[in-house]
């Protein structure tokens, strides 16, 4: 039977598989409207995880074809993945923030050999070495999840109160895992009457045993020079700054005590970019810093997708560092060094 959890207040929880994902789920938030349920994410867009949805909806004592809307926020398939499919089962409107919308569209547009290449040259200029890129330049182009993604109807403008007949969500900016990631800010009483303001919706931003993956923003036609991290840190500030009376992530469970969790993160970021200072004594390409960083398990036996992802996020960690005049890349070196300064 499909766990639908009662938050109180109008709010519940489905949780929606992800397929061979350690993550688990993602947790869906049914949230009571006027005119009808609306969610918050979908859920990655596979059979078991519709009929998941589906059976989860029907435990709540609506169905899909009663949903009013869905509020996106961000554009990963583990989220977005099932919102077109809402959408045609219920006639509701997808919203989500335009930096995220853009990525849907230029997705969308990109043929998924283009977007092998962009990786595979990417990885080559962060240093990779042969025996990673080979699976790469081999790889047949294919349909992969989250390549087609269903373009939303509205924006989501940071700041504004969504058009949530009979509740008050406020959109909360929060790029930094991905350019457009919002946080949705329930500005009613909790109901539980926990001290602090209302509930947040924190989608990947803030979770309560994670630190989620600061990587680049992937865009094989975007040449600026972002600084991920940078928005992160940021938008964690934001977020603590609310002081919600309680989270309710999109991963792993509901937690209170918001301040304390960004506090750690901060910490967490400040020790790693300490850290990483330490090891740019000596220059070192993004996926020899990466080899050496500490992950949950030694790189050896990190596989080959997850190492694409730990390359990322050492390079969103450099960008960070060059920005803050810590670090500099080596002129003329190919693949590109960095060293500490």
């Amino acid at each position: 039977m499909t766990e639908a959890f009662e938050h109180g207040g109008g709010v519940r929880s489905l949780r929606v598989p992800i397929p061979d994902n350690p993550l688990g789920h993602t947790l869906v938030y049914v949230v009571d409207t006027d005119r009808g349920p609306v969610l918050i994410d979908t859920g990655w867009d596979d059979p078991g995880a519709w009929d998941t949805l589906v059976r989860g909806l029907t435990a709540c004592g609506t169905s899909v074809g009663e949903i009013h809307g869905v509020v996106v926020t961000h554009h990963h398939p583990d989220h977005h993945g099932l919102s077109g499919r809402v959408r045609e089962a219920s006639g509701g409107w997808i919203a989500m923030h335009a930096a995220d919308t853009a990525v849907v569209r230029r997705t969308r547009e990109a043929a998924p050999e283009r977007w092998l290449a962009y990786m595979t040259d990417k990885l080559a200029a962060a240093g990779a070495p042969e025996e990673h890129l080979a699976p790469l330049r081999a790889a047949r182009p294919r349909a992969l999840p989250g390549l087609s993604p269903a373009l939303p109807d509205r924006d989501i403008a940071p700041g504004e109160l969504l058009d949530l007949p009979g509740r008050r969500l406020r959109a909360i900016w929060t790029p930094g895992h991905t350019p457009g990631h919002v946080c949705l800010h329930l500005e009613e009483d909790h109901p539980a009457h926990l001290p602090g303001r209302g509930r947040l919706f924190s989608g990947d931003h803030l979770l309560p045993g994670i630190s989620p993956h600061i990587g680049l923003y992937e865009d094989p036609d975007d040449t600026t020079v972002t600084d991920p991290l940078g928005d992160y840190l940021d938008s964690l500030e934001r977020v603590g700054r609310l002081a919600p009376a309680e989270v309710l992530p999109a991963h792993q469970h509901a937690f209170p005590h918001a301040v304390d969790r960004v506090r750690e993160l901060l910490a967490h970021h400040q020790s790693r970019l300490t850290g990483l200072l330490a090891l740019l004594r000596e220059p070192l390409t993004p996926w020899q810093l990466a080899e050496r960083m500490e992950w949950n398990r030694p790189w050896r036996r990190i596989p080959h997708g997850s190492r694409t992802i730990a390359v990322s996020e050492a390079e969103a960690h450099l960008r960070r560092l060059v920005k803050l005049g810590h670090a500099e890349a080596l002129p003329g070196s190919e693949p590109a060094r960095y060293v500490a300064v």
